[in-house]
């Protein structure tokens, strides 16, 4: 019986916005290895058509006894940071909030050799290859250390740090019981009787598209009458922006891959949230609230409402896509989740030898990495 056969090939990322293309890539989207909802095709093509139009971005293929059995978006970048040192990485913008490849269930070491053995090949200018928002524990991470270890090729982990995860037996209402002090609960309550004072207080969970375009219209509006739409930072300050999320959750619903949750006084949203359901986890995506209302806290009565996903059959964990330290999710959920980037060693010995020295000048100077100083 012949050997099974694997290669890796970097292809514009235009070359997989076909039907055929995206048919096979959301069926390696349901046998991945881990989930990653920002690379699969409903999310990564709205992505890369409004924010990479003229196509810097490439695929990172791999194929596996000729089906396609991962990718991984990347870019060859002229800076590190502050440093005018160019390198191989992974594409994650502004909002994507997880850098993992998607990867066929069982061929986590073959995809990594085969990344790893493409990049050794195609250089070019590229000193090393530096992964970002990458899962520091789970299958891929495993496989890509036992595959460092196998080869002898140096790697650091440049920068490390926890974000906010919900992971527990608990059902919703005993977590809720759990992760707040009855001091902080009965201030909710006291928040949620006084803001039903002030008119018909509403919630909705809504998992199909009725409505959608409308949400999304009243999602954005929400976003940017905010801190965000002044600092110029919502989804709606930027036309690209604003078209990769209408396109993204259209493309999420029609795959089931969305859950909405309102909070709505006498009818008008007054908090808002975007999860995306991932078997066997789930990603917050996005969330909103009306500030004129933030003596109430409504976003937080709506994570009191979202820890349903505790009894959801079939989602064992749900990352919160926040910041590590967030001043709000911290305190509800309590699990975490370790988000790390990662420097690796590629191509021929003078290079591997000039990226030791560069992670030995990198580490030495501030262990966290000089990925912090950005500014």
């Amino acid at each position: 019986m012949a050997a099974a056969q694997s290669r890796a090939r970097l292809m514009p990322w235009q070359s997989l916005d076909t039907p055929e293309a995206r048919l096979s890539w959301d069926a390696l989207a349901q046998w991945a290895s881990e989930p990653n909802p920002f690379h699969e095709s409903w999310y990564l093509l709205p992505a890369l058509r409004a924010l990479d139009p003229h196509g810097s971005v490439a695929i990172l293929r791999f194929d596996h006894d000729g089906e396609l059995a991962g990718l991984l978006p990347l870019r060859r970048e002229n800076r590190y940071y502050r440093w005018p040192l160019p390198q191989w990485c992974n594409w994650a913008h502004g909002n994507c909030f997880l850098g993992a490849p998607l990867v066929a269930a069982g061929l986590e070491r073959p995809f990594w050799r085969a990344l790893l053995a493409w990049l050794d090949g195609n250089p070019g200018a590229g000193l090393f290859l530096h992964l970002v928002q990458m899962p520091l524990d789970g299958p891929l991470h495993a496989a890509l250390q036992a595959v460092l270890a196998e080869q002898g090729r140096a790697a650091a982990l440049v920068l490390g740090e926890e974000r906010a995860m919900l992971a527990s037996p608990l059902s919703a209402a005993e977590y809720f019981e759990a992760s707040l002090s009855g001091k902080k609960r009965k201030e909710l309550r006291r928040q949620h009787n006084r803001l039903g004072e002030l008119g018909e207080l509403t919630f909705e969970r809504s998992e199909d598209d009725h409505r959608l375009a409308r949400w999304i219209d009243d999602f954005l509006a929400l976003e940017h009458s905010g801190w965000k739409g002044a600092a110029g930072s919502a989804l709606a300050s930027h036309q690209a922006t604003a078209r990769m999320f209408r396109e993204a959750l259209s493309g999420a619903s029609a795959r089931g891959r969305l859950e909405r949750l309102t909070l709505s006084l006498d009818g008008e949203p007054i908090a808002m949230l975007a999860n995306f359901v991932t078997p066997p986890g789930a990603f917050s995506f996005k969330t909103a609230f009306d500030e004129r209302y933030a003596r109430y806290s409504p976003g937080v009565l709506l994570q009191r409402e979202n820890l349903a996903l505790l009894d959801r059959a079939g989602i064992e964990w749900c990352d919160s896509c926040a910041s590590a330290d967030h001043p709000m999710i911290d305190h509800i959920w309590r699990e975490r989740r370790q988000i790390g980037r990662l420097s690796i060693a590629i191509g021929g010995a003078l290079r591997r030898a000039l990226f030791g020295q560069l992670v030995r000048a990198e580490l030495g100077r501030n262990p966290a990495g000089i990925a912090r100083q950005t500014g």
